[in-house]
């Protein structure tokens, strides 16, 4: 079988970079495209500065930042350096900043990055043209540094040229080929390309190339100020021509802007100014492409810049001495999350895009595309940059230009991670949603939903709640976008019953012939079960990483209902669907309400006929109802672990069918209840949740779903990968952690200590409501054993923590299955 033929849209750092892994793995016979001239193209890459750091709350965006440092430390073009290892500092100007290093140290550490905090004097010593008297701390990154961009891109195209790569400059690209649903080619103003694959890492021309197979790239090019003074009397001398710097790379980011030596000169780059969106057809794509004039830079506009550089003043006073002498406003792409985007299209089969990706993680997404398309699957986790991650509603331009530009003001932000966006919002509401305004919900924001967190309606309750579920006062972090409401919804959706909006969860209807097989080879789990069956399964990935875990319900002989996590599953089941078969999202159309707690068949069976008892409607079973005058959909399912049902119906019922339930609850003391409540609830139960507790990274084994896998292991993807592979031979674990002290809530993505050393990191948390303490799921080194001590580390201070047997309730299951 021969090498597919591979055609890349640009000659930027990430398109050679890409050429080359393909190359490395032995896929030579591939095409880079570019309108520009090589290997000065034009593009973002041209005028880089170069920045390479590896903090971030993502840990794939650090470990594509760490491989990309290292892969460019290999690099070198006639011995001159394309990556120059500097270091980096963060410094803090206030004492907010002072607190968010220490968990970006965290972070570091959990991903196994070498960091440290230092004093004001400590940052002097590394940057010496600091002010001492400015500074509160900083953090220091040893191995971060500098990326020399054209450079790395001309010693790319060199070495995989000589693997017989062909880069093409000059050519612009007009049109993708397809057929049968699949690329055929690519047409240039030289004539059409062949091509198996096309994957567009056009930049800022992303959106355009996009279009022409019909996909909506949401992307943004927005211009990004960035500056060079004329010489600093302290730094003459200090670096060699070749060198060009030996400062750490500097980052003030309490007033967005961050620093760079070039010789004896300061590069500044500025994000405090104004966004500045760049239409396409505005940017010049045939002028001339030089080391100062390129379509990617903009003039320079000075009064943007004025008070970036009276802050720059204040923080480096020596300065003083000097002046701006050029700079200009360069464009780079934003997206609606701030996030690259990477994946297949829905629409055209073989056609990529790996966009929006800054020259800090490009070498490790063009790894990661690479991987993708030679083996099937990624050795690092996707989801976050998945290009299927936005919903259809977040892929429009105004939607994309407001968050885009939203983004890029708060790219140095101090953002807590429940921080909802203040606009645009109400884009998606569920039936329930003028009855959950009425009951003041304090909503956040997901997908373009809007999701109760928790309802001021129940603040009353808190004087009836008792002595043990009154939860501890939280420090101001923890506290932010938390209310002590959660604790009353929590007691009463265990002790009486709750009613939930569970409508922004993504569903999927799958029917037609052949429907049975499809999901069989599909997942993990048997599917040719009765009609009213309910499984929860997974999808592996080639390797047996978890790629989704979702819930499917058999409604008919060939209808199937799925539960699923994002619209990147959507598109998995189309792609893989054969001829037949029809993949019909329906989450928009339809809503669901969770009705759970001890009394939930009592409410119920003041509105319905229907027989709701444990041996008409058994756990993980489904089936048609009538509750409150309204068809729906009734499965016996409980993400919180106590008996109920998801009650699903068509949105036009979906009110009647909340005030039904509402007002046959009262006698019951129902309750709305909200997603803070819930995602404590879960962990009590120690249910899983996908994207934050496992991923692609992970086998079922090693998450603790392995219950979910069937044999043989040979009639499903991903399966042969887990021959060998049981409970007992993982080598690490994700564990249930409670804290030690019962008070001290940690809220994700801190690192856990065994005997001294960084062993893991922790996913989930919350305060468990039902056993009184704190909860953290981790992944951590499968020897632990139950009542084995730990420790988290928290902005830097030590929670003593312990590994729990799970789950922390209910372990018989009585309460669920009752």
């Amino acid at each position: 079988m021969t090498d597919p033929r591979v055609v890349i849209i640009g000659a930027g750092i990430v398109g050679a970079n890409l050429a080359d892994e393909l190359a490395l793995r032995g896929w030579t016979d591939v095409t880079v495209l570019d309108q520009g001239p090589l290997p000065l193209t034009g593009g973002s890459t041209s005028h880089a500065p170069g920045l390479v750091f590896q903090a971030n709350a993502s840990r794939t965006m650090t470990e594509l930042a760490r491989y990309t440092r290292d892969k460019f430390s290999g690099l070198d073009v006639d011995g001159a350096w394309c990556f120059n290892p500097v270091g980096g500092l963060e410094v803090a100007t206030t004492p907010e900043r002072l607190a968010e290093i220490e968990r970006r140290l965290g972070w570091l550490q959990g991903s196994g990055v070498g960091a440290e905090v230092l004093s004001p004097a400590e940052c002097v010593a590394k940057h010496p043209l600091l002010d001492r008297e400015q500074v509160l701390g900083g953090l220091y990154v040893p191995t971060d540094g500098l990326a020399k961009a054209p450079r790395a891109v001309t010693a790319l195209i060199r070495r995989a040229s000589a693997a017989g790569v062909e880069f093409r400059g000059g050519v612009r690209v007009l049109g993708v080929e397809q057929s049968g649903g699949r690329v055929t080619g690519v047409t240039t103003t030289d004539g059409l390309v062949p091509a198996d694959v096309v994957v567009s890492a056009a930049g800022f021309w992303g959106p355009a190339i996009g279009a022409m197979v019909g996909m909506r790239v949401p992307l943004l090019p927005l211009a990004h100020q960035y500056a060079r003074t004329g010489q600093v009397a302290e730094l003459v001398g200090r670096n060699s021509e070749l060198q060009e710097a030996g400062l750490p790379i500097l980052r003030h980011q309490d007033r967005d802007l961050y620093y760079r030596e070039h010789g004896d000169r300061v590069g500044i780059g500025s994000y405090a100014h104004r966004p500045m969106p760049v239409s396409l057809t505005d940017l010049d794509e045939d002028g001339e492409v030089t080391a100062t004039s390129m379509p990617s830079m903009q003039p320079f506009t000075e009064e943007d810049f004025a008070p970036s550089w009276e802050d720059t003043l204040t923080l480096l006073p020596s300065l003083a001495q000097t002046k701006v002498e050029e700079g200009f406003n360069g464009i780079f792409s934003f997206t609606p999350d701030g996030g690259s985007l990477v994946g297949e299209s829905r629409e055209v089969a073989g056609f990529f895009v790996a966009e929006a990706v800054w020259v800090t993680h490009s070498a490790g997404v063009a790894r990661a595309v690479a991987e993708l398309l030679v083996d099937g699957r990624s050795s690092v986790d996707l989801h976050a940059l998945d290009v299927h991650r936005f919903e259809d509603v977040q892929l429009d331009p105004g939607y994309v230009s407001e968050t885009a530009q939203q983004n890029f003001v708060e790219v140095y932000d101090i953002l807590h991670p429940l921080q909802p966006r203040q606009s645009p919002r109400d884009l998606r509401v569920s039936p329930f949603h003028a009855r959950e305004q009425a009951l003041g919900a304090f909503f956040l924001e997901a997908g373009g939903w809007e999701r109760p967190h928790w309802y001021e309606a129940n603040a009353p309750l808190l004087e009836q709640l008792p002595a043990e579920w009154v939860p501890p006062v939280r420090e101001p972090w923890a506290e932010q976008f938390h209310s002590p409401i959660a604790a009353v919804e929590a007691w009463k959706t265990r002790t009486a019953v709750a009613m939930y909006d569970m409508t922004p969860l993504k569903r999927v209807v799958v029917s037609g012939p052949g429907s049975v097989e499809f999901l069989e080879r599909l997942t993990t789990s048997k599917m040719d079960k009765s009609i009213g069956s309910v499984t929860y399964t997974l999808f592996l990935d080639p390797a047996g990483g978890v790629r989704s875990d979702v819930t499917v319900a058999r409604l008919g002989a060939e209808e199937f209902q799925i539960g699923i996590n994002s619209g990147a599953d959507v598109a998995h089941l189309e792609r893989e669907a054969p001829a037949g078969v029809s993949v019909r999202d329906t989450t928009g159309g339809t809503c669901c309400i969770g009705l759970w707690g001890p009394l939930a068949r009592d409410v119920i069976g003041r509105v319905s006929a229907d027989d709701f008892s444990d041996g008409a409607l058994k756990y993980f079973r489904a089936k048609q109802a009538t509750v409150g005058g309204v068809p729906v959909t009734a499965m016996r399912l409980s993400y919180v672990g106590e008996l109920g049902w998801e009650i699903y119906t068509s949105a036009e019922h979906g009110a009647r069918l909340w005030d039904a339930l509402w007002a046959a609850g009262q006698d019951s003391g129902i309750v709305a209840a909200g997603r803070a409540a819930f995602n404590s609830l879960r962990l009590e139960k120690g249910y899983r949740s996908w994207g934050t507790d496992m991923t692609t990274e992970h086998n079922p084994y090693e998450a603790g779903v392995g219950f979910a896998v069937r044999s043989p292991l040979d009639s499903f993807t991903g399966g042969t990968a887990l021959a060998g592979v049981s409970a007992d031979t993982v080598q690490r674990r994700l564990t249930c952690l409670t804290v030690d002290d019962g008070s001290s809530v940690v809220l994700g993505g801190e690192p856990v200590s065994v005997g001294g050393a960084v062993a893991g990191y922790v996913t989930s948390a919350a305060f468990g409501h039902t056993v009184g303490r704190p909860i953290a799921y981790a992944w951590l080194p499968a020897s632990l054993q139950v009542g084995d001590g730990v420790e988290i580390s928290y902005f830097g201070r030590p929670v003593a923590a312990s590994v729990a047997a799970e789950p922390l309730v209910d372990p018989g299951m009585e309460k669920i299955r009752g």
